[in-house]
């Protein structure tokens, strides 16, 4: 579903913000794909990166009355959820070399495009494993969901300049980790 223009979306957070669950259940809908890949950027657990995306939408519906409407909601969304996820990281306990869980394809053209699709997926979360956290949320959020770097520092609160070299290094360290993946699939 494509995401509201910001008069739509204004006007479904304005519903939810006076107790609208159909306006809440519009604006889970819309954005609960984002949201979860950015918790699986900080988790690297699909099913753990599902419950924090719960958690953020729960904790969205709890502090909706503190939402400022005059400012954009989906930094304000992106930023609790990315929020939600780190503290379920820092919360949990260390478990490392655990392996994402393959998503399940309902229709993929041929088995060929299947494999390597799953050999670059998989070889795509080792190199994101080799990166600070810092530099692969904010990787996550520029390369995958689109924001600015201007966006993106008001979602993680740290500066532009902050942001535009996090995502140079994570690009740069993952360059060569990367480089020929076909090859050594």
């Amino acid at each position: 579903m494509p995401d509201p223009s910001p008069e739509d979306e204004g006007a479904i957070v304005s519903r939810a913000r006076a107790g609208d669950r159909d306006a809440f259940g519009e604006l889970v809908d819309r954005y609960q794909d984002a949201v979860r890949r950015v918790a699986r950027a900080v988790l690297h657990d699909a099913d753990e990166a599902d419950d924090a995306a719960q958690d953020a939408f729960l904790s969205v519906l709890v502090k909706l009355a503190q939402y400022d409407s005059a400012r954009p909601f989906r930094p304000w969304l992106m930023r609790i959820a990315a929020n939600v996820a780190i503290d379920r990281k820092r919360r949990r306990q260390v478990r490392q070399g655990q392996p994402l869980a393959p998503e399940a394809h309902s229709h993929e053209p041929s088995p060929l495009l299947h494999a390597e699709r799953t050999a670059l997926r998989e070889r795509l979360e080792e190199a994101l494993g080799h990166l600070p956290e810092r530099y692969r949320v904010a990787l996550v959020l520029y390369d995958v969901e689109g924001y600015s770097h201007p966006e993106i520092a008001e979602i993680l609160r740290i500066p532009v300049g902050t942001v535009r070299s996090a995502v140079f290094h994570a690009r740069r360290t993952l360059r060569p980790l990367l480089d020929g993946w076909r090859e050594g699939s």
